[in-house]
């Protein structure tokens, strides 16, 4: 792009936080659209509706092939449906219900991004558990971590 005055390129330098990544469009866009499966998996996430949001207190997941999701955005906004397919290799899930008529009369699944979804039902298992109970909010305190309460409570006495 075009340069602007001194004053922004020192802005945006102060902007960034962590060195070793780096914040240029085109470093990024390789890196997303290079990026392997495993990463795919986790950038492939959605958000959950707010009732399970308030059961779990996690905001958002990586989506698998049995949760159930309703369509927030775009032409099938409103549809609700189980994932058929993650399909990671062209960043789309595929649910069941959601399909489009061919020219040729055959029937063909559209692909719909995650993040265009809400998780309205999970599909549990020994893993996916331990994943919500890592990203639950709420049982960080507990855990015995070192909070500005516990500053706050040393000079009390």
């Amino acid at each position: 792009g075009s340069l602007g005055p001194p004053s922004l390129a020192c802005s945006a330098a102060a902007m960034k936080f962590s060195p070793n990544v780096s914040a240029s469009r085109r470093k990024s866009r390789k890196a997303h659209f290079t990026a392997p499966s495993s990463m795919r998996r986790i950038i492939m996430s959605a958000a959950l509706s707010s009732e399970l949001r308030k059961k779990h207190n996690v905001r958002s997941m990586p989506v698998r092939k049995d949760d159930e999701v309703s369509v927030v955005r775009g032409t099938y906004k409103g549809r609700e449906g189980k994932i058929i397919q993650c399909y990671r290799k062209k960043w789309v899930i595929h649910i069941d219900r959601i399909t489009r008529e061919k020219q040729s009369g055959a029937t063909v699944q559209v692909g719909i991004h995650p993040s265009k979804c809400v998780i309205t039902k999970l599909k549990l298992d020994k893993d996916r558990k331990a994943i919500l109970e890592r990203k639950d909010k709420t049982s960080k305190a507990k855990k015995g971590k070192y909070t500005e309460q516990d500053a706050a409570m040393q000079d009390v006495d």
